[in-house]
């Protein structure tokens, strides 16, 4: 349905709920002051961009997205790709690929490609985040330990090289800076999560700077004063030779805007018990990235951190998102200036703690534990990301996947049982069909037939989602499973710590013996308990008949 969900949240709309709704979007616009200021600076553009892109594209994102809590704006997952753009093409470069990156996100949301891009796999996605963390903190080095050198070079070998030809130039005065910054972000969660650690980082670090005349950088050295005036629109001027070269670069973006935007509004899905409109929230994402070129601002998506926090303190409606962005407005109009005196270290800081945090480092542990075909998409992916460019890496990425998933359908022994995924056995001529067995009514049988793998995910979590009334006991049959990958291993770990919140007790049966190795290696069975891992169907229903009893 391409219809946003601001109009469905209208209806019905109340004063407490709006109440609710403008706390929450304050917080998050104050969160999203430092987020905004920091990735435009290691995007390699001025301060503001990164202001007017949260507020332009925030607004648009929540006014006509398919999503009823996600919040817009810059975010780390596109630092790497601007910066290589702006490097090599300029400003002019980068309004022209993130406008086609918006032609190309309406156009996937009119073609109804919302839900193919969810089977991205899960090692291609772990590879290229894990990447973009190593590089945007490479990129903070400098900063981070105050170095006197120059323009930091984007090749990665290149940069690091530089970076150690330069580390006796230590401003230790920036590092202690920087240092203190990470505390406090750190420290400061566990105290409150209404106040983002972050700005108080930045409140606390600029004051003590002006007030003993630290010699550190600070935004206003390098970029001068943050400009308060909200610009005209402006077409870029649309080169052919450029915009052609400007296509692979557009493409990336807007994979990585619908993959990240579509990831974030299935993480508020499960946060609010409701369910996002994967197209219209890719149109909304297209028109937000256009709009943000035409103002001079650079790529947006949804962020998973910002929506979250817009859930946690309350938000319910797209209301919050437009409150979020007329926040920011307001304070860079009004206290843009006083911007300029924030210390690059403390930026610096700020933004080694999300590239920590968007690392994802304990999935890319346990990936590793995986498949060797899945290792290896995982390794490929994030090296290609860190040695060449975000683009070679997600599309040697999918094609590597995609190869490799052909590899394990032809041979498969039953391919065409893929077609039907989750089958009731009462028809077959089967002495182990469930119409010959007696099922408690607080149990629930399902069979998965068939390779396991990253194109099957979606529906068995939507199967695993669809119930009426919770069991005591999920029995999941898994004597048809000729392989598994990385992603339904993620998946099936994430329905079995789903169902344990829910009190429903897992038993998996009839594990093949090369399956079970793989399961155990991935920690699933550990997770489920050996206890209830049972060799065939009579086994688990017994297992089931003995939870109920001890309920």
């Amino acid at each position: 349905m391409l219809r946003p969900k601001l109009v469905d949240a209208l209806q019905n709309y109340s004063w407490k709920q709006f109440k609710n709704d403008f706390i929450s979007g304050l917080i998050v616009g104050i969160v999203a002051l430092p987020l905004a200021i920091a990735f435009a600076i290691a995007s390699g553009v001025s301060p503001e961009k990164g202001l007017l892109t949260a507020v332009i594209a925030g607004f648009i994102i929540s006014a006509f997205g398919g999503s009823r809590v996600q919040i817009g704006g810059p975010t780390g997952a596109f630092v790497v790709i601007v910066y290589s753009i702006i490097q090599q093409y300029g400003i002019e470069g980068l309004t022209i690929a993130t406008m086609l990156a918006g032609i190309m996100l309406i156009a996937f949301g009119l073609a109804r490609f919302g839900g193919l891009i969810k089977f991205i796999p899960y090692p291609v996605i772990i590879g290229f985040t894990s990447g973009i963390a190593v590089i945007i903190f490479s990129a903070q080095i400098k900063d981070l330990f105050g170095l006197d050198m120059g323009t930091v070079p984007p090749d990665f070998f290149d940069k690091w090289k530089l970076l150690f030809a330069h580390f006796n130039t230590i401003n230790f005065s920036a590092l202690s800076l920087s240092a203190v910054t990470i505390v406090i972000i750190l420290g400061f969660q566990k105290i409150t999560k209404k106040i983002p650690g972050s700005l108080v980082a930045i409140i606390f670090t600029t004051l003590i700077v002006q007030a003993f005349n630290i010699p550190v950088q600070t935004i206003g050295d390098r970029f001068g004063i943050i400009s308060c005036n909200f610009p005209f629109p402006k077409f870029p001027n649309m080169d052919w030779h450029l915009v052609q070269q400007m296509f692979r670069p557009a493409f990336t973006i807007a994979i990585l805007a619908g993959i990240e935007s579509l990831l974030s509004a299935v993480v508020a899905d499960g946060m609010i018990g409701g369910k996002h409109r994967s197209n219209m929230e890719l149109i909304a994402q297209g028109m937000a990235n256009i709009a943000s070129a035409l103002f001079g601002g650079i790529p947006a998506t949804g962020a998973i951190a910002r929506t979250a926090t817009n859930v946690h303190n309350g938000g319910r409606t797209p209301i919050a998102g437009i409150v979020h962005a007329i926040v920011l407005l307001l304070i860079m109009i009004f206290l843009g200036k006083w911007a300029s005196l924030i210390p690059l270290a403390t930026l610096a800081g700020i933004l080694v703690i999300v590239s920590y945090r968007m690392g994802e480092w304990h999935s890319f542990a346990m990936i590793l534990k995986s498949p060797r075909s899945d290792v290896f998409v995982l390794i490929t992916t994030f090296l290609l990301t860190i040695i060449f460019d975000l683009t070679v890496a997600i599309e040697a990425g999918i094609v590597l996947a995609a190869l490799l998933l052909i590899r394990r359908l032809s041979a498969s022994d039953s391919i065409h049982q893929i077609q039907g995924v989750y089958v009731d056995e009462e028809d077959r001529d089967d002495p182990d069909a469930l119409n010959r067995k007696v099922i408690p009514k607080e149990v629930e049988v399902y069979e998965i037939n068939g390779p396991f793998f990253f194109g099957t995910v979606s529906t068995f979590v939507e199967t695993m989602n669809d119930i009426e009334k919770n069991p005591m006991v999920r029995i999941l049959r898994m004597r048809h499973v000729s392989s598994i990958d990385a992603t339904a291993i993620n998946a099936l770990r994430q329905v079995i710590r789903e169902s344990t919140k829910k009190q429903i007790i897992m038993v998996l049966s009839g594990i093949s013996a090369h399956l079970l190795v793989k399961l155990e290696k991935a920690e699933i069975i550990a997770l489920v308990g050996k206890d209830n891992v049972a060799v065939n169907i009579d086994k688990a229903l017994q297992r089931a008949a003995e939870i109920i009893a001890n309920r």
